[in-house]
């Protein structure tokens, strides 16, 4: 057989090649030669063959029959053999084939070997290839390399102590004994090597962090030297210092002073030495200042090292490499709650970075903008930032109006300048502000009295102008509907608008009929318009014939309000102004606050409906209590005794999670209805009252005069038992009503039983269905409440159907009933809380 091609002409040819196709023949080709070669066991050319399988198999073909005769090559005594062998293993073998545990002996052979070339070739390949199995049965060997003189062995090592480590980390403890032999070694390359390995060590496995914190006085000497040393040209990279070992040490620093001061102490002269001596007109020294700034932010530094790590953020923020001011701008957002007057100081430079072309660079300085706002730089700060929302891009200015409201609600000066501040973002990018902009504006118009006027006037100016932001639109035509009455008063700042009623009018019909108008803001309008019929006087014709328009409209929402606002024109004038009249003071913000110790916040009114007219109820947060006075405050007032509480139980009960008894009203996830079944005996019922629900006979105890035990499986709460019957003289009433919601409660109970079954039905006056819906109660102590399933958890809209569920409630003495309601629901996806307490049951009960 002819010796086959050297590799170079293989390359050669394959780079002649015109077409994928032709490269493909050509590789094709040469396997079927290279396969054969193999099969006829020829000695003398296999290294060559290798070599050119491992070529292609670099681009991308199949090559892993030559995987043996690789493991060949490596156990061949010639070292040029045994190079290509160990190089072919790397590129060839992984873990996850069997077959690379084959060269675990020959590996064990050549780390012995007396060629320091041979044992590098081993330890280089053991770094790449090695699996758990192979890092146990040849960390000894590497162990005693660490230990060697040869400073070549050292180095490779360690590097290859770090990939055992990385695999078995329980085989860090036969390497640590030596690591301190490494950090004192004055060669740098095992130097470094040897730093390598402790930060591994120190990253795998913390609690190593203690035995190494001991060797910080000399890295702290180690890289003194390197920052205080002369020129020296073996080591010199741009006039500094071998600066690999210096970021190595620094990393290794910020993990051994990471919140322990003692250390840190130890390291701060150094790490003044580095921030000042070191060269930043070379990228190398901007590398190693970084990692001082990170070393110096993430220990226990000391205040005026913290200020010169910012400052030298700052000089970054000045480098004409794009790349530098992003990765300090980067940094800065990361360590500004660490130093925050320090990073103040180059508020101006920052705030120049938003004009940056680079579109990376001005996300970084935006969010690190907002970042630096507060009460005394607010007016200025939120001058730079609406200038940069005129001009952002589109990507941007839904974060940008989204935190310039933040900020304003948070540190506005005064209630005129939060105005002023809300209007100008409004008119500039409306469309792109949050969903509760529209009812956090509307609240801050409703309580600020002295400014109505005023606000009323510049919102009906913007919307002459402009009727395309809806936002914009939204909170206009409410404000028109509400203090309409004072776009006719002059102001003494503003010149006059000189308006008539017919003026806002044309506005708002404009509003209703614009093609940019959404259903939301036509309903905004609508309302506007009927509430104008109270405030205007010459133009009442104009209105009605306005509202009979809309009493055929396509949008159902629109509909229904034309025929109600119709109706109260045509059936009930008289209460026409009653009901329209202004909306009270809000005294709280319609933004949900967060649940504490059983007290519920109630959720902002659906969007699709106005949501300034609908009632509000405002629960007062108060300072957490012991648990047994929170519980009595769930039933208002500490006289009462403690309530027991009772889950819903859903149609598809998950497993329960148990825990807290204040949950119910305030804990749960209240946007999903897949709630746990209830717990079982929540609280332990006293001896004299049976427990309901564990099926303790309140029913039909045998031989007290009570019946058949109550089981509680749930195969047998069935559908079918919400239509029992529920008319034993007692009448039904309402228990809840608001937003569309009414719920009801009729009555069960036999002649002498001590407990009543309670049909809970819920209708919904709305347009649109209510998803989701869950009813919790909770009742106090001395009874016993047992929610069964419902019927659904989907109220259907316009009263076209119901949702019921029986609550039995045992009441062994004879008191009066009280129950507090919890009401979860969700309207067009926006989750909506009501709770509310009755106490008027019928007497008898």
């Amino acid at each position: 057989m002819p010796a086959p091609g050297k590799l170079r002409d293989l390359i050669r040819t394959i780079r002649a090649a015109r077409t994928a196709a032709d490269e493909r023949s050509v590789i094709s080709k040469e396997c079927a030669s290279i396969r054969d070669s193999f099969r006829e066991e020829d000695n003398d050319f296999r290294c060559r063959n290798v070599a050119k399988l491992l070529y292609i198999h670099m681009l991308g073909y199949p090559a892993h029959f030559g995987q043996l005769e690789c493991l060949k090559l490596i156990a061949s005594p010639k070292f040029t053999d045994k190079r290509i062998g160990y190089l072919g293993a790397m590129l060839l073998l992984d873990e996850r084939q069997d077959v690379h545990l084959l060269v675990t002996n020959s590996l064990k052979n050549d780390l012995s070997h007396t060629n320091q070339f041979v044992v590098g070739l081993a330890l280089c390949s053991l770094g790449n290839i090695c699996s758990q199995e192979m890092s146990r049965d040849l960390a000894g060997e590497v162990e005693k390399l660490l230990k060697s003189t040869n400073s070549y062995l050292r180095k490779k090592a360690a590097l290859c102590a770090v990939r055992i480590v990385r695999k078995v980390p329980e085989l860090m403890e036969v390497f640590v004994p030596t690591t301190r032999s490494l950090l004192t070694e004055r060669n740098h390359g095992v130097l470094v090597c040897g730093v390598s390995l402790v930060t591994e060590m120190c990253r795998v496995n913390p609690e190593t962090l203690s035995h190494f914190r001991r060797h910080v006085p000399t890295l702290v000497k180690t890289l003194k030297n390197l920052v205080m040393s002369g020129y020296s040209p073996e080591h010199d990279v741009s006039g500094i210092s071998d600066p690999f070992i210096q970021v190595k040490v620094l990393r290794l620093l910020r993990m051994l002073g990471k919140d322990e001061e003692s250390v840190s102490e130890q390291m701060n002269d150094v790490l003044a030495q580095v921030a000042t001596n070191t060269e930043t007109s070379k990228n190398v020294g901007n590398a190693i200042l970084y990692e001082t700034v990170l070393t110096i932010m993430d220990t226990k530094s000391e205040s005026g090292l913290r200020v010169l790590a910012i400052n030298i953020l700052g000089r970054f923020l000045l480098n004409n490499d794009k790349n530098i001011r992003y990765v300090a701008l980067n940094t800065l957002l990361k360590t500004v709650h660490a130093d925050y007057n320090a990073v103040q100081r180059h508020r101006t430079t920052i705030l120049d970075c938003l004009k940056d072309p680079d579109i990376s660079i001005r996300r970084r300085a935006m969010e690190l903008s907002f970042a630096l706002i507060n009460a005394s730089n607010i007016r200025g700060m939120m001058k730079e930032l609406l200038t940069f929302l005129v001009k952002t891009d589109v990507e941007f200015k839904s974060y940008v109006t989204s935190n310039i409201f933040l900020a304003a609600e948070k540190h506005s000066p005064n209630k005129r300048w939060h105005i002023d501040t809300m209007m100008k973002v409004l008119t500039t990018a409306g469309n792109f502000v949050r969903d509760d902009t529209v009812p956090s504006l509307i609240h801050l118009v409703s309580t600020s009295s002295e400014l109505q006027g005023y606000a009323v006037q510049r919102l009906f100016k913007a919307m002459q102008n402009d009727i395309s932001q809806q936002p914009l639109v939204q909170v206009g035509s409410w404000c028109c509907g509400e203090y309409g009455d004072q776009l006719f008063v002059e102001s003494e700042e503003d010149e006059a608008l000189n308006l008539t009623e017919n003026d806002v009018l044309d506005v708002l019909e404009s509003i209703l009929y614009s093609t940019h108008s959404t259903p939301t803001t036509k309903e905004y309008a609508l309302t506007a318009v009927m509430k104008l019929s109270t405030r205007f006087t010459v133009t009442m014709e104009r209105i009605k014939n306005i509202i009979n328009q809309f009493e055929v409209n396509m949008d159902v929402e629109l509909q229904q309000r034309g025929v109600e606002f119709g109706s109260l024109f045509k059936n009930h004038d008289s209460m026409r102004s009653a009901l329209l009249e202004k909306m009270p003071v809000m005294e709280s913000k319609l933004a949900p606050e967060p649940v504490t110790n059983g007290e519920v916040s109630t959720q902002p009114t659906p969007p699709t409906q106005p949501v300034i007219e609908t009632k509000e109820v405002v629960v007062e947060q108060k300072p957490p209590k012991q648990a047994s006075e929170t519980l009595l405050d769930l039933l208002g007032g500490g006289s009462q005794p403690e309530p027991t509480l009772a889950p819903v139980q859903p149609p598809a009960p998950a497993a329960s999670s148990g825990g807290d008894l204040l949950d119910l009203l305030g804990g749960l996830d209240l946007g999903s209805t897949n709630a746990g079944p209830p717990p079982m005996n929540m609280m332990a019922p006293s001896p004299a009252v049976p427990n309901l629900l564990d099926g303790g006979g309140l029913l039909n105890p045998a031989g007290g005069g009570m019946q058949a035990p109550l089981q509680m499986n749930h195969e047998q709460i069935a559908p079918q038992n919400q239509n029992q019957d529920f008319s034993s003289g007692f009448p039904s009433m309402t228990a809840f009503e608001n937003n569309g919601l009414k719920v009801t409660f009729a009555f069960d109970k036999a002649p002498g039983n001590h407990v009543v079954s309670i049909m809970v039905t819920a209708t919904n006056s709305l347009a649109i269905p209510m998803t989701d819906f869950v009813f919790q109660a909770a009742v106090p102590k001395t009874f016993q409440l047992q929610l069964q399933s419902p019927s659904g958890n989907i109220v259907p809209p316009n009263n076209s159907g119901t949702v019921n569920q029986e609550v039995k409630v045992a009441n062994p003495q004879q008191q009066p009933l009280r129950m507090r309601l919890k009401l979860m629901y969700k309207v067009n996806g926006a989750p909506v809380n009501e709770q509310g307490e009755v106490n008027s049951f019928p007497p008898g009960l």
